[in-house]
């Protein structure tokens, strides 16, 4: 078994990523090719991996969904009281990974957490559908339950309820989204005999980005 993973691999061939073909901004960049996975119509492509760490840099790792590109960073929405909300109220820095593999492409993106607005909270949770809301509402994320049952049955208390118009549903307070603000952005793409190109933008202290290559 051991034998065939180690004589899994792919030799990668199809673009390539060069300094004299992006753009100055990594956000800029990011949109390009977001734009270009988008129009490549790839299965949960604003799927990342989020890493976290506690205040005692035990890391952890999940796929979340990304919600939203701004100039300042990237957005994403949970609950606070979670295994990743814990996190980052003790440590507010995170990373996080795109990986494209149609386009053999991944983007790591490392940088400083901070919550966003309610407003933007708000908006987004609204926009959900009512199960999503619900489901936000009702489950306590993270934490230890005895069974499906308590889940379900606090489900269908809160949804019998919104149709007899008994309960609004409002947003929990424990509940909206994080932006990632990068310090250092990496643009990876895959090449022929694993000489990758990898292009890594690093925030300088006058808000201007380098561009520098990295070995594969």
């Amino acid at each position: 078994m051991n034998e065939s993973i180690a004589n899994i691999r792919l030799n990668y061939s199809k673009q390539t990523l060069l300094e004299a073909d992006v753009k100055d901004n990594p956000i800029e960049q990011f949109n390009s090719w977001w734009n270009e996975a988008i129009k490549a119509e790839l299965s949960e492509v604003n799927a990342m991996t989020l890493a976290t760490a506690s205040a005692d840099g035990i890391p952890a790792a999940r796929i979340v969904l990304l919600k939203g590109v701004t100039p300042d960073g990237f957005i994403f929405f949970t609950n606070y009281n979670s295994f990743k909300g814990l996190h980052l109220l003790e440590n507010p820095k995170a990373c996080l990974v795109f990986f494209w593999k149609e386009l053999e492409r991944q983007v790591r993106i490392t940088g400083l957490v901070s919550k966003t607005s309610e407003t933007d909270s708000n908006e987004y949770f609204y926009s959900r559908p009512t199960g999503s809301q619900i489901g936000a509402s009702i489950s306590p994320q993270s934490t230890v339950i005895p069974n499906r049952d308590i889940l379900e049955n606090a489900y269908a208390r809160l949804e019998d309820n919104v149709a007899k118009n008994l309960n609004n549903i409002t947003r929990p307070n424990h509940w909206g989204g994080y932006i990632v603000k990068p310090v250092t952005v990496e643009f990876w793409q895959g090449r022929p005999s694993r000489l990758h190109d990898r292009l890594q933008y690093s925030l300088q202290l006058d808000g201007s980005w380098l561009i520098e290559r990295l070995a594969p």
